[in-house]
Protein backbone atom coordinates (compact mmCIF):
# COMPACT_ATOMS: atom_id res chain seq x y z
CA UNK A 1 0.00 0.00 0.00
CA UNK A 2 2.79 2.13 0.71
CA UNK A 3 4.94 1.57 -2.16
CA UNK A 4 1.90 2.72 -4.22
CA UNK A 5 1.09 5.78 -2.62
CA UNK A 6 5.07 6.76 -2.82
CA UNK A 7 4.85 5.76 -6.88
CA UNK A 8 1.85 6.86 -7.90
CA UNK A 9 2.29 10.90 -7.71
CA UNK A 10 5.60 10.72 -9.37
CA UNK A 11 4.25 8.60 -12.26
CA UNK A 12 1.53 10.44 -12.49
CA UNK A 13 3.54 13.80 -13.15
CA UNK A 14 5.56 11.54 -15.27
CA UNK A 15 2.56 10.94 -17.28
CA UNK A 16 1.52 14.31 -17.96
CA UNK A 17 4.94 15.46 -19.24
CA UNK A 18 4.71 12.30 -21.39
CA UNK A 19 1.24 12.38 -22.64
CA UNK A 20 0.45 8.88 -21.05
CA UNK A 21 -3.27 9.83 -20.60
CA UNK A 22 -6.90 8.58 -20.88
CA UNK A 23 -8.27 10.84 -23.59
CA UNK A 24 -11.81 11.53 -23.11
CA UNK A 25 -14.58 10.22 -26.02
CA UNK A 26 -18.24 9.74 -26.94
CA UNK A 27 -17.86 6.02 -24.51
CA UNK A 28 -15.73 7.20 -21.63
CA UNK A 29 -17.15 9.57 -18.56
CA UNK A 30 -14.52 11.20 -18.04
CA UNK A 31 -14.33 14.84 -19.38
CA UNK A 32 -10.50 16.09 -19.00
CA UNK A 33 -7.50 14.28 -20.05
CA UNK A 34 -6.27 11.57 -16.69
CA UNK A 35 -3.00 10.06 -16.18
CA UNK A 36 -2.89 6.11 -16.81
CA UNK A 37 0.18 4.91 -15.01
CA UNK A 38 -1.37 3.82 -11.92
CA UNK A 39 -1.35 -0.14 -13.15
CA UNK A 40 2.91 0.22 -12.87
CA UNK A 41 2.78 1.58 -9.10
CA UNK A 42 0.54 -1.33 -8.33
CA UNK A 43 2.66 -3.76 -10.30
CA UNK A 44 5.49 -2.49 -8.01
CA UNK A 45 3.65 -2.44 -4.77
CA UNK A 46 2.83 -5.97 -5.19
CA UNK A 47 6.08 -7.57 -6.84
CA UNK A 48 8.03 -5.65 -3.75
CA UNK A 49 6.32 -7.47 -1.04
CA UNK A 50 5.58 -10.65 -3.14
CA UNK A 51 9.38 -11.59 -3.61
CA UNK A 52 9.91 -10.42 0.05
CA UNK A 53 7.70 -12.45 1.71
CA UNK A 54 6.57 -15.61 -0.17
CA UNK A 55 8.52 -18.54 -1.43
CA UNK A 56 9.46 -18.89 -5.26
CA UNK A 57 7.47 -21.90 -5.78
CA UNK A 58 6.03 -23.81 -8.17
CA UNK A 59 3.03 -21.08 -8.48
CA UNK A 60 4.55 -18.60 -7.30
CA UNK A 61 7.15 -17.99 -9.84
CA UNK A 62 5.13 -18.60 -13.04
CA UNK A 63 2.32 -16.02 -12.21
CA UNK A 64 5.26 -13.73 -11.64
CA UNK A 65 6.46 -14.28 -14.84
CA UNK A 66 2.96 -14.16 -16.66
CA UNK A 67 2.24 -10.93 -14.13
CA UNK A 68 5.14 -8.88 -15.91
CA UNK A 69 4.26 -10.37 -19.52
CA UNK A 70 0.92 -8.62 -18.73
CA UNK A 71 2.55 -5.27 -17.23
CA UNK A 72 5.06 -5.37 -20.27
CA UNK A 73 2.07 -5.31 -22.54
CA UNK A 74 -0.14 -3.21 -21.03
CA UNK A 75 2.55 -0.43 -20.53
CA UNK A 76 2.92 -0.35 -24.32
CA UNK A 77 -0.95 -0.36 -24.61
CA UNK A 78 -0.97 2.46 -22.42
CA UNK A 79 1.78 4.47 -23.95
CA UNK A 80 0.89 3.52 -27.75
CA UNK A 81 -2.88 1.97 -28.14
CA UNK A 82 -2.43 -1.73 -28.86
CA UNK A 83 -5.22 -3.37 -30.86
CA UNK A 84 -7.08 -5.81 -29.19
CA UNK A 85 -5.12 -8.79 -31.50
CA UNK A 86 -1.84 -7.69 -29.64
CA UNK A 87 -3.22 -7.41 -26.20
CA UNK A 88 -5.05 -10.87 -26.53
CA UNK A 89 -1.43 -11.90 -27.48
CA UNK A 90 -0.01 -11.09 -24.45
CA UNK A 91 -3.32 -12.36 -22.55
CA UNK A 92 -2.80 -15.88 -23.88
CA UNK A 93 0.89 -15.91 -23.90
CA UNK A 94 0.64 -14.88 -19.99
CA UNK A 95 -2.53 -17.90 -19.52
CA UNK A 96 0.05 -20.43 -20.92
CA UNK A 97 2.99 -19.50 -18.88
CA UNK A 98 0.35 -20.03 -15.65
CA UNK A 99 -1.24 -23.58 -17.17
CA UNK A 100 1.86 -25.23 -18.87
CA UNK A 101 4.62 -23.70 -16.30
CA UNK A 102 2.60 -23.02 -13.32
CA UNK A 103 0.21 -26.37 -13.46
CA UNK A 104 -2.78 -24.36 -13.63
CA UNK A 105 -5.97 -26.24 -14.86
CA UNK A 106 -9.70 -26.33 -14.06
CA UNK A 107 -10.63 -29.74 -12.56
CA UNK A 108 -14.04 -29.64 -13.41
CA UNK A 109 -14.04 -32.48 -15.98
CA UNK A 110 -11.73 -34.58 -13.64
CA UNK A 111 -14.84 -36.32 -12.50
CA UNK A 112 -16.50 -36.66 -15.28
CA UNK A 113 -13.56 -38.09 -18.30
CA UNK A 114 -10.46 -40.50 -17.31
CA UNK A 115 -7.18 -38.22 -16.60
CA UNK A 116 -5.58 -40.91 -18.93
CA UNK A 117 -7.64 -39.69 -22.08
CA UNK A 118 -5.66 -37.19 -24.33
CA UNK A 119 -8.50 -35.54 -25.62
CA UNK A 120 -10.08 -34.87 -22.04
CA UNK A 121 -6.20 -33.22 -20.87
CA UNK A 122 -6.19 -30.82 -24.05
CA UNK A 123 -10.21 -29.98 -23.38
CA UNK A 124 -9.03 -28.78 -19.63
CA UNK A 125 -5.47 -26.98 -20.94
CA UNK A 126 -7.90 -25.45 -23.64
CA UNK A 127 -10.66 -24.83 -21.10
CA UNK A 128 -8.44 -23.55 -18.58
CA UNK A 129 -6.62 -20.20 -20.78
CA UNK A 130 -9.99 -19.30 -22.15
CA UNK A 131 -11.15 -19.10 -18.35
CA UNK A 132 -7.94 -17.24 -17.34
CA UNK A 133 -8.09 -14.70 -20.93
CA UNK A 134 -11.83 -14.22 -20.09
CA UNK A 135 -11.76 -13.07 -16.97
CA UNK A 136 -8.55 -11.21 -17.73
CA UNK A 137 -10.54 -9.39 -19.88
CA UNK A 138 -13.94 -9.31 -17.86
CA UNK A 139 -11.73 -7.58 -15.05
CA UNK A 140 -10.06 -5.10 -17.95
CA UNK A 141 -13.40 -4.51 -19.28
CA UNK A 142 -15.36 -3.26 -16.36
CA UNK A 143 -12.38 -0.74 -15.78
CA UNK A 144 -14.85 2.11 -16.82
CA UNK A 145 -15.52 4.09 -13.98
CA UNK A 146 -13.63 5.41 -10.95
CA UNK A 147 -12.84 3.16 -8.57
CA UNK A 148 -15.04 0.20 -10.07
CA UNK A 149 -12.39 -2.43 -11.03
CA UNK A 150 -10.31 -1.41 -7.93
CA UNK A 151 -13.28 -1.89 -6.06
CA UNK A 152 -14.53 -5.20 -7.51
CA UNK A 153 -11.31 -7.12 -7.49
CA UNK A 154 -10.38 -5.79 -4.19
CA UNK A 155 -13.91 -7.70 -2.51
CA UNK A 156 -12.74 -10.90 -4.47
CA UNK A 157 -9.01 -11.06 -3.14
CA UNK A 158 -10.64 -10.15 0.38
CA UNK A 159 -12.01 -13.79 0.15
CA UNK A 160 -9.57 -15.54 -1.62
CA UNK A 161 -6.98 -14.16 0.65
CA UNK A 162 -9.15 -15.67 3.97
CA UNK A 163 -10.07 -19.26 2.27
CA UNK A 164 -5.98 -19.21 1.54
CA UNK A 165 -5.16 -18.28 4.87
CA UNK A 166 -8.07 -20.95 6.04
CA UNK A 167 -6.52 -24.31 3.93
CA UNK A 168 -2.90 -22.56 5.09
CA UNK A 169 -2.00 -21.78 1.58
CA UNK A 170 0.51 -19.17 2.83
CA UNK A 171 1.11 -18.13 -0.98
CA UNK A 172 -2.36 -17.30 -1.75
CA UNK A 173 -2.59 -15.42 1.54
CA UNK A 174 -0.20 -13.52 1.22
CA UNK A 175 -0.20 -12.52 -2.81
CA UNK A 176 -3.86 -11.51 -2.38
CA UNK A 177 -3.04 -9.37 0.84
CA UNK A 178 -0.27 -7.64 -0.92
CA UNK A 179 -2.34 -7.05 -3.83
CA UNK A 180 -5.66 -5.86 -1.44
CA UNK A 181 -2.97 -3.17 -0.20
CA UNK A 182 -2.03 -2.09 -3.61
CA UNK A 183 -5.38 -1.74 -4.25
CA UNK A 184 -5.64 0.25 -0.96
CA UNK A 185 -3.13 2.52 -2.21
CA UNK A 186 -4.68 2.87 -6.11
CA UNK A 187 -8.01 3.64 -4.59
CA UNK A 188 -6.41 7.13 -2.89
CA UNK A 189 -6.08 8.32 -5.67
CA UNK A 190 -9.08 6.64 -8.21
CA UNK A 191 -12.08 7.11 -6.45
CA UNK A 192 -14.18 9.99 -7.95
CA UNK A 193 -13.34 12.35 -9.38
CA UNK A 194 -9.78 10.38 -9.90
CA UNK A 195 -6.62 11.78 -10.54
CA UNK A 196 -4.96 8.39 -11.91
CA UNK A 197 -6.14 5.79 -13.76
CA UNK A 198 -4.80 2.00 -13.66
CA UNK A 199 -4.91 1.02 -17.54
CA UNK A 200 -4.79 -1.41 -18.96
CA UNK A 201 -1.48 -2.40 -17.07
CA UNK A 202 -3.13 -2.71 -13.65
CA UNK A 203 -6.62 -3.94 -15.12
CA UNK A 204 -5.03 -6.86 -16.54
CA UNK A 205 -2.55 -7.60 -14.18
CA UNK A 206 -5.64 -7.62 -11.76
CA UNK A 207 -7.78 -9.65 -13.56
CA UNK A 208 -5.13 -12.23 -14.25
CA UNK A 209 -3.65 -12.30 -10.79
CA UNK A 210 -7.27 -13.00 -9.20
CA UNK A 211 -8.73 -16.03 -11.50
CA UNK A 212 -4.69 -17.99 -11.13
CA UNK A 213 -4.74 -17.65 -7.52
CA UNK A 214 -8.40 -18.62 -7.38
CA UNK A 215 -8.23 -21.81 -9.93
CA UNK A 216 -5.16 -22.38 -7.86
CA UNK A 217 -7.32 -22.25 -4.66
CA UNK A 218 -9.93 -24.42 -5.08
CA UNK A 219 -8.93 -26.97 -7.97
CA UNK A 220 -7.50 -30.39 -6.81
CA UNK A 221 -6.69 -31.78 -3.64
CA UNK A 222 -8.76 -29.40 -1.67
CA UNK A 223 -12.43 -29.26 -0.14
CA UNK A 224 -13.62 -26.17 -1.78
CA UNK A 225 -15.95 -26.20 -4.69
CA UNK A 226 -13.90 -26.19 -8.33
CA UNK A 227 -16.62 -23.54 -9.69
CA UNK A 228 -15.94 -21.41 -6.58
CA UNK A 229 -14.13 -18.63 -8.91
CA UNK A 230 -17.30 -18.43 -10.59
CA UNK A 231 -18.61 -16.92 -7.71
CA UNK A 232 -15.71 -14.87 -6.48
CA UNK A 233 -15.71 -13.19 -9.58
CA UNK A 234 -19.22 -13.19 -10.49
CA UNK A 235 -20.31 -9.41 -11.39
CA UNK A 236 -17.43 -8.95 -13.97
CA UNK A 237 -17.81 -12.20 -15.90
CA UNK A 238 -21.69 -11.56 -16.21
CA UNK A 239 -20.98 -7.91 -17.36
CA UNK A 240 -18.77 -9.25 -20.11
CA UNK A 241 -20.96 -12.02 -21.42
CA UNK A 242 -23.71 -9.79 -21.55
CA UNK A 243 -21.99 -7.09 -23.42
CA UNK A 244 -20.30 -9.46 -26.02
CA UNK A 245 -23.81 -11.26 -26.46
CA UNK A 246 -25.41 -7.68 -26.95
CA UNK A 247 -22.73 -7.42 -29.44
CA UNK A 248 -22.67 -10.13 -31.67
CA UNK A 249 -27.26 -9.99 -31.66
CA UNK A 250 -26.46 -6.74 -33.13
CA UNK A 251 -23.96 -7.67 -35.99
CA UNK A 252 -20.93 -5.98 -34.17
CA UNK A 253 -17.72 -7.20 -33.18
CA UNK A 254 -17.13 -8.33 -29.46
CA UNK A 255 -14.43 -6.30 -29.36
CA UNK A 256 -15.65 -3.06 -30.42
CA UNK A 257 -16.12 -1.25 -27.63
CA UNK A 258 -19.21 0.51 -26.32
CA UNK A 259 -20.93 2.09 -23.71
CA UNK A 260 -23.51 -1.04 -22.71
CA UNK A 261 -21.85 -2.23 -19.18
CA UNK A 262 -23.84 -2.17 -16.72
CA UNK A 263 -22.28 0.76 -15.08
CA UNK A 264 -23.29 2.56 -18.33
CA UNK A 265 -26.82 0.59 -17.78
CA UNK A 266 -27.06 2.12 -14.43
CA UNK A 267 -26.15 5.93 -15.35
CA UNK A 268 -28.62 5.67 -17.88
CA UNK A 269 -31.11 4.72 -15.14
CA UNK A 270 -30.67 8.05 -13.53
CA UNK A 271 -27.80 7.21 -11.22
CA UNK A 272 -24.86 9.03 -10.40
CA UNK A 273 -21.39 8.05 -11.18
CA UNK A 274 -20.90 7.41 -7.19
CA UNK A 275 -23.84 6.06 -6.96
CA UNK A 276 -23.49 3.01 -9.94
CA UNK A 277 -19.82 2.12 -8.19
CA UNK A 278 -21.61 2.00 -4.99
CA UNK A 279 -23.97 -0.48 -6.48
CA UNK A 280 -21.91 -2.85 -8.06
CA UNK A 281 -20.11 -3.10 -4.81
CA UNK A 282 -23.01 -4.08 -3.01
CA UNK A 283 -23.62 -6.82 -5.75
CA UNK A 284 -20.01 -7.98 -5.94
CA UNK A 285 -19.40 -7.95 -1.41
CA UNK A 286 -23.36 -10.42 -1.94
CA UNK A 287 -21.32 -12.48 -4.16
CA UNK A 288 -18.27 -12.42 -2.18
CA UNK A 289 -20.13 -13.11 1.04
CA UNK A 290 -22.26 -15.83 -1.21
CA UNK A 291 -19.05 -17.45 -2.24
CA UNK A 292 -17.68 -17.97 1.54
CA UNK A 293 -20.90 -19.16 2.76
CA UNK A 294 -21.15 -21.87 0.00
CA UNK A 295 -17.40 -22.77 -0.47
CA UNK A 296 -18.08 -26.51 0.59
CA UNK A 297 -21.16 -26.88 -2.18
CA UNK A 298 -21.53 -28.77 -4.72
CA UNK A 299 -20.50 -27.71 -8.28
CA UNK A 300 -24.27 -27.84 -9.44
CA UNK A 301 -25.69 -25.90 -6.43
CA UNK A 302 -23.08 -23.13 -7.13
CA UNK A 303 -23.83 -23.29 -11.16
CA UNK A 304 -27.55 -22.90 -10.58
CA UNK A 305 -27.45 -20.16 -7.72
CA UNK A 306 -25.31 -18.17 -10.21
CA UNK A 307 -27.44 -18.50 -12.84
CA UNK A 308 -30.08 -17.70 -11.03
CA UNK A 309 -28.22 -14.49 -9.83
CA UNK A 310 -27.57 -13.22 -13.46
CA UNK A 311 -31.00 -13.97 -14.28
CA UNK A 312 -32.43 -11.57 -11.83
CA UNK A 313 -29.82 -9.27 -12.77
CA UNK A 314 -30.04 -9.41 -16.73
CA UNK A 315 -34.16 -9.21 -16.58
CA UNK A 316 -33.73 -6.28 -14.20
CA UNK A 317 -31.79 -4.46 -16.70
CA UNK A 318 -34.11 -5.63 -19.60
CA UNK A 319 -37.56 -4.62 -17.32
CA UNK A 320 -36.16 -1.06 -16.79
CA UNK A 321 -35.18 -0.57 -20.25
CA UNK A 322 -38.26 -1.81 -21.81
CA UNK A 323 -40.92 0.12 -19.84
CA UNK A 324 -38.16 3.66 -19.45
CA UNK A 325 -37.93 3.53 -16.06
CA UNK A 326 -36.03 5.94 -14.51
CA UNK A 327 -34.16 7.28 -10.70
CA UNK A 328 -36.98 9.12 -9.02
CA UNK A 329 -35.57 12.03 -7.19
CA UNK A 330 -38.09 13.40 -5.20
CA UNK A 331 -38.70 17.18 -4.23
CA UNK A 332 -38.92 16.50 -0.36
CA UNK A 333 -35.37 15.07 0.00
CA UNK A 334 -34.08 17.57 -2.93
CA UNK A 335 -36.02 21.08 -1.85
CA UNK A 336 -37.66 20.71 1.69
CA UNK A 337 -34.47 19.16 3.44
CA UNK A 338 -31.74 20.59 1.44
CA UNK A 339 -33.34 24.12 1.67
CA UNK A 340 -33.57 23.70 5.99
CA UNK A 341 -30.18 22.03 5.85
CA UNK A 342 -28.68 24.56 3.89
CA UNK A 343 -29.96 27.52 5.98
CA UNK A 344 -28.56 25.44 9.24
CA UNK A 345 -25.11 25.49 7.40
CA UNK A 346 -25.21 29.50 6.94
CA UNK A 347 -25.89 29.65 10.62
CA UNK A 348 -22.59 27.07 11.03
CA UNK A 349 -24.03 26.40 14.73
CA UNK A 350 -23.61 22.39 13.69
CA UNK A 351 -20.12 22.74 12.48
CA UNK A 352 -18.61 24.39 15.53
CA UNK A 353 -19.13 21.85 18.45
CA UNK A 354 -18.22 18.96 16.11
CA UNK A 355 -15.16 20.97 14.93
CA UNK A 356 -13.89 21.66 18.51
CA UNK A 357 -15.16 18.33 19.54
CA UNK A 358 -12.61 16.60 16.68
CA UNK A 359 -9.77 18.97 17.10
CA UNK A 360 -9.20 18.55 21.16
CA UNK A 361 -10.72 15.24 21.37
CA UNK A 362 -8.76 13.17 18.96
CA UNK A 363 -5.29 14.18 19.93
CA UNK A 364 -6.45 13.17 23.70
CA UNK A 365 -7.85 10.25 22.61
CA UNK A 366 -4.84 9.17 20.82
CA UNK A 367 -2.54 10.41 23.64
CA UNK A 368 -4.55 8.27 25.95
CA UNK A 369 -3.95 5.28 23.39
CA UNK A 370 0.04 5.56 23.23
CA UNK A 371 -0.84 4.35 27.44
CA UNK A 372 -2.18 1.37 26.49
CA UNK A 373 0.12 -1.02 25.59
CA UNK A 374 2.06 -2.74 28.53
CA UNK A 375 5.67 -1.97 26.67
CA UNK A 376 6.54 -0.70 23.45
CA UNK A 377 9.25 -2.24 21.35
CA UNK A 378 12.62 -0.63 20.94
CA UNK A 379 12.12 -0.73 17.16
CA UNK A 380 9.40 1.64 17.37
CA UNK A 381 10.65 4.24 19.69
CA UNK A 382 13.35 4.31 17.32
CA UNK A 383 11.73 5.27 14.58
CA UNK A 384 9.11 7.27 16.07
CA UNK A 385 12.34 9.57 17.51
CA UNK A 386 13.53 10.05 14.12
CA UNK A 387 10.49 10.62 12.62
CA UNK A 388 9.49 13.22 15.50
CA UNK A 389 13.14 14.79 14.18
CA UNK A 390 12.38 14.85 10.79
CA UNK A 391 8.40 16.54 11.29
CA UNK A 392 10.27 19.09 13.61
CA UNK A 393 12.66 19.88 10.51
CA UNK A 394 10.09 19.55 8.58
CA UNK A 395 7.77 22.20 10.32
CA UNK A 396 10.49 24.60 10.47
CA UNK A 397 11.88 25.26 7.18
CA UNK A 398 9.99 23.11 4.80
CA UNK A 399 6.31 23.71 5.42
CA UNK A 400 4.84 23.26 2.05
CA UNK A 401 5.71 19.49 3.21
CA UNK A 402 4.30 19.71 6.08
CA UNK A 403 0.71 18.59 6.07
CA UNK A 404 2.12 15.12 3.71
CA UNK A 405 4.85 14.11 6.73
CA UNK A 406 1.50 14.65 9.51
CA UNK A 407 0.07 11.85 7.28
CA UNK A 408 2.55 9.19 7.52
CA UNK A 409 3.63 9.61 10.81
CA UNK A 410 0.04 9.46 11.99
CA UNK A 411 -0.61 6.65 9.56
CA UNK A 412 2.43 4.77 10.27
CA UNK A 413 2.09 4.79 14.13
CA UNK A 414 -1.74 4.30 14.69
CA UNK A 415 -2.07 0.91 13.27
CA UNK A 416 1.03 -0.26 15.34
CA UNK A 417 -0.06 1.43 17.95
CA UNK A 418 -3.66 0.12 18.60
CA UNK A 419 -2.66 -3.70 17.49
CA UNK A 420 -0.05 -2.95 20.71
CA UNK A 421 -2.32 -1.53 22.95
CA UNK A 422 -5.03 -4.70 21.90
CA UNK A 423 -2.36 -7.48 22.33
CA UNK A 424 -0.46 -6.30 25.60
CA UNK A 425 -3.08 -4.04 27.04
CA UNK A 426 -2.06 -2.52 30.64
CA UNK A 427 -3.47 -3.86 33.98
CA UNK A 428 -5.08 -0.51 35.03
CA UNK A 429 -7.63 -0.72 31.63
CA UNK A 430 -10.67 -2.32 33.76
CA UNK A 431 -13.85 -2.80 31.95
CA UNK A 432 -15.41 0.58 32.98
CA UNK A 433 -12.22 2.26 32.03
CA UNK A 434 -12.33 0.33 28.49
CA UNK A 435 -16.36 1.18 27.76
CA UNK A 436 -15.46 4.75 28.16
CA UNK A 437 -12.91 4.43 25.92
CA UNK A 438 -15.10 2.79 23.19
CA UNK A 439 -17.69 5.42 23.71
CA UNK A 440 -15.26 8.27 22.74
CA UNK A 441 -14.65 6.60 19.61
CA UNK A 442 -18.28 6.76 18.93
CA UNK A 443 -18.56 10.03 19.70
CA UNK A 444 -15.60 11.25 17.31
CA UNK A 445 -16.91 9.31 14.25
CA UNK A 446 -20.73 10.97 15.20
CA UNK A 447 -18.86 13.95 15.10
CA UNK A 448 -16.38 13.70 12.16
CA UNK A 449 -20.04 12.52 9.98
CA UNK A 450 -21.24 15.88 10.89
CA UNK A 451 -18.33 17.88 10.17
CA UNK A 452 -18.22 15.58 6.07
CA UNK A 453 -21.93 16.28 5.43
CA UNK A 454 -21.84 20.32 6.59
CA UNK A 455 -18.81 21.32 5.46
CA UNK A 456 -17.66 24.43 3.48
CA UNK A 457 -14.69 22.85 2.21
CA UNK A 458 -14.31 21.94 -1.75
CA UNK A 459 -10.91 19.66 -1.55
CA UNK A 460 -9.64 17.59 0.94
CA UNK A 461 -11.36 14.19 2.40
CA UNK A 462 -14.55 13.34 1.39
CA UNK A 463 -16.86 9.86 1.34
CA UNK A 464 -16.62 7.47 -1.50
CA UNK A 465 -18.25 4.44 -2.38
CA UNK A 466 -14.17 3.26 -1.39
CA UNK A 467 -16.20 3.39 2.42
CA UNK A 468 -18.45 0.72 1.51
CA UNK A 469 -15.39 -1.68 1.66
CA UNK A 470 -13.74 0.02 4.31
CA UNK A 471 -17.55 -0.64 6.28
CA UNK A 472 -17.57 -4.39 4.89
CA UNK A 473 -14.15 -5.56 6.22
CA UNK A 474 -14.93 -3.74 10.17
CA UNK A 475 -18.29 -5.72 9.83
CA UNK A 476 -16.97 -8.67 8.46
CA UNK A 477 -13.80 -9.09 10.12
CA UNK A 478 -15.23 -9.88 13.62
CA UNK A 479 -17.43 -12.31 12.72
CA UNK A 480 -15.02 -14.61 11.14
CA UNK A 481 -15.67 -18.22 12.13
CA UNK A 482 -11.95 -18.80 13.33
CA UNK A 483 -10.54 -19.07 16.84
CA UNK A 484 -6.98 -17.35 16.27
CA UNK A 485 -8.54 -14.57 14.11
CA UNK A 486 -11.09 -13.92 16.72
CA UNK A 487 -8.09 -14.36 19.60
CA UNK A 488 -6.78 -10.69 18.26
CA UNK A 489 -10.28 -8.92 18.80
CA UNK A 490 -9.39 -7.38 14.83
CA UNK A 491 -12.96 -6.14 14.56
CA UNK A 492 -12.56 -3.91 17.69
CA UNK A 493 -8.81 -3.39 16.34
CA UNK A 494 -9.91 -2.17 12.96
CA UNK A 495 -12.76 -0.03 13.90
CA UNK A 496 -10.35 2.42 16.28
CA UNK A 497 -7.97 2.25 13.06
CA UNK A 498 -10.60 3.16 10.75
CA UNK A 499 -12.08 5.99 12.99
CA UNK A 500 -8.31 7.02 13.36
CA UNK A 501 -7.52 7.66 10.35
CA UNK A 502 -10.83 8.63 8.99
CA UNK A 503 -11.23 11.44 11.83
CA UNK A 504 -7.31 12.34 11.08
CA UNK A 505 -7.95 12.66 7.60
CA UNK A 506 -10.96 15.40 7.71
CA UNK A 507 -8.99 17.38 10.75
CA UNK A 508 -6.08 17.71 8.15
CA UNK A 509 -8.65 19.04 5.55
CA UNK A 510 -10.53 21.27 8.33
CA UNK A 511 -7.36 23.08 9.09
CA UNK A 512 -6.54 24.49 5.63
CA UNK A 513 -2.81 23.89 6.00
CA UNK A 514 -2.92 25.54 9.10
CA UNK A 515 -0.62 22.64 10.66
CA UNK A 516 1.09 23.83 13.34
CA UNK A 517 -0.84 22.94 16.46
CA UNK A 518 -1.17 19.61 15.00
CA UNK A 519 2.15 19.10 13.85
CA UNK A 520 3.07 19.92 17.86
CA UNK A 521 1.03 17.59 19.23
CA UNK A 522 1.95 14.40 16.52
CA UNK A 523 5.69 15.13 17.74
CA UNK A 524 4.23 15.11 20.98
CA UNK A 525 2.83 11.28 20.78
CA UNK A 526 5.83 10.31 19.03
CA UNK A 527 8.13 11.97 21.80
CA UNK A 528 5.91 9.72 24.36
CA UNK A 529 6.52 6.41 22.15
CA UNK A 530 9.81 7.41 22.37
CA UNK A 531 10.41 7.75 25.87
CA UNK A 532 8.04 4.78 26.78
CA UNK A 533 10.17 2.74 24.37
CA UNK A 534 13.35 3.65 25.74
CA UNK A 535 12.12 3.40 29.36
CA UNK A 536 10.96 -0.44 28.36
CA UNK A 537 15.04 -0.78 27.34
Amino acid sequence: MFITIALIPMLRSMAISKIIVDTPNERKVHQSPIPKTGGIAMALGILVPVLLWVPGDDFIRPVLIGAFVLTVFGLIDDIRELGYKAKLLGQILAALIAVLYGGISFSFFDNIFPDSLFCAQCLTILLTLFIIVGVTNAINLSDGLDGLAGGITMLSFICIAYLGFCSENNSIALVSIAVIGAIFGFLRFNTHPATVFMGDTGSQVLGYLSITTALHLTQGETPFSSLLPLILLGFPILDTLTVMIERIANGKSPFVADKNHFHHKLMRLGCFHSESVFIIYVLQAFLVTSAFIFRFYSNCFLLIYYVVFSSLIITGFIMAERTGWKLKRYDLIEHVIKNKLKRLREKNYHIKLPFLSVKTGLPILLIFTCFLPNDIPAYFSLIGMAMAVLLSVIALYLNQWLGGMIRLSLFMTIPLLVYLGEKNTVTWLNTNLEIIYNLCFGMIAVFVIFILKFTRRKGGFKTTPTDFIILFIALVLPNLPDIQIRSYQIGMLTTRIIVFFFSFEVLIGELRKKYSTLAFFTVFVLLILSVRGLYTL
